[in-house]
């Protein structure tokens, strides 16, 4: 889910990862088995749901995960993303931890950083963190990626709180409760334009066909994946507004489309059109009081402010809020006082 995305693979595309030819005397096993002996770096149980997934081929027809290899096959597994061109690496960066115990961490993350490696992004993330500062995170079966912990993610530029799961059974409850949408979030947005008090927004998310970087809001009999976001105002500036949004599902930038598809991009959002002036007077300086407060935001207006769940250990509530980042609040501040004049 990102806003708060849970942790999906795209089935668009498949690429080549790896392809043997059994030996002329090889001995017949089980696919899982035969792959499992020439993969450090695979589970048995993620071979047996590549198969499920039609991405293991042998001479080129799918077979199931229960298939025996025989002398002279050539076998091709594929995965949903191109050839990894980098391994996870553990760097000492700083973690701004709010609460851990022995089942979880609950992190806020700043601005900038990146939550797990990725093309263009191959260091510097909280994934690399988190492997230096914590050993044996759990990852999904289904997670081809390797994103150790994670079972959602936000934005480079979307700051506030993400649950990390420290085991197996953590992980999988966590995931579950992301999948049966009871887990709570709520976010502070500054968008564009002044909304009505409050109001949902349902539209289905896909990758936009224009643009494969950004997403965008289909029709349901046009594709896409159902979305729904709740917003309310919690206070008004004229030109923007600062709002609360509650996610019933998460999508990839589930906010930031939904925002724009209703003609209220986030401000200083750049994939969505929120960085530049979109609304007020026509004066050099209400361009340069915003231009300013672009400068200042450091990204799309959006924080996670409040994430909450049931504990896998204890089965118990629990409720995390964080702070608005200063440079948020220092906006806040501004278009205060820019309102008072």
């Amino acid at each position: 889910m990102e806003e708060d995305q849970t942790l999906e693979s795209n089935q668009e595309d498949l690429f080549e990862h790896y392809k043997f030819t059994a030996d002329p005397g090889q001995e017949v096993i089980r696919i899982d088995k035969f792959l499992c002996d020439r993969l450090s770096n695979f589970s048995r149980n993620k071979i047996q749901i590549a198969a499920k997934s039609g991405n293991l081929l042998v001479n080129d027809q799918k077979v199931k995960q229960n298939y025996k290899v025989k002398p002279a096959d050539t076998i091709t597994l594929l995965l949903p993303y191109p050839v990894r061109e980098f391994e996870l690496i553990p760097e000492d960066i700083p973690i701004d931890i709010v609460y851990e115990d022995d089942s979880l961490i609950v992190v806020n993350k700043n601005a900038g950083m990146v939550v797990h490696p990725g093309y263009g992004n191959s260091s510097g993330t909280l994934v690399n963190a988190l492997i230096y500062h914590f050993d044996n995170l759990p990852e999904l079966p289904s997670d081809y990626f390797g994103r150790p912990g994670l079972v959602h993610r936000i934005d480079k530029n979307t700051t506030g709180l993400l649950v990390i799961a420290k085991t197996e059974k953590a992980l999988t409850k966590l995931a579950k409760q992301f999948f049966d949408k009871t887990i709570e979030r709520k976010y502070r947005a500054l968008v564009w334009g002044d909304l009505e008090e409050s109001g949902t927004i349902e539209g289905n998310i896909g990758r936009s066909k224009k643009n494969r970087k950004v997403m965008a809001v289909y029709r349901e009999e046009d594709g896409g994946k159902a979305a729904v976001t709740h917003y309310k105002v919690l206070e008004r500036f004229g030109y923007v507004t600062l709002i609360e949004c509650i996610l019933e599902t998460g999508r990839t930038h589930q906010i930031r489309v939904h925002m724009k598809h209703i003609g209220h991009p986030l401000f200083n959002d750049p994939e969505y059109g929120g960085d530049k002036v979109l609304k007020g007077i026509k004066t050099s300086k209400y361009q340069k009081f915003i231009l300013n407060n672009f400068d200042l935001m450091k990204g799309q207006a959006l924080h996670a402010k409040t994430l909450g769940f049931i504990h896998p250990e204890t089965d118990q509530g629990v409720l995390f809020n964080s702070d608005l980042p200063e440079f948020f609040e220092s906006v806040l501040r501004r278009f205060r006082e820019y309102c008072k004049k």
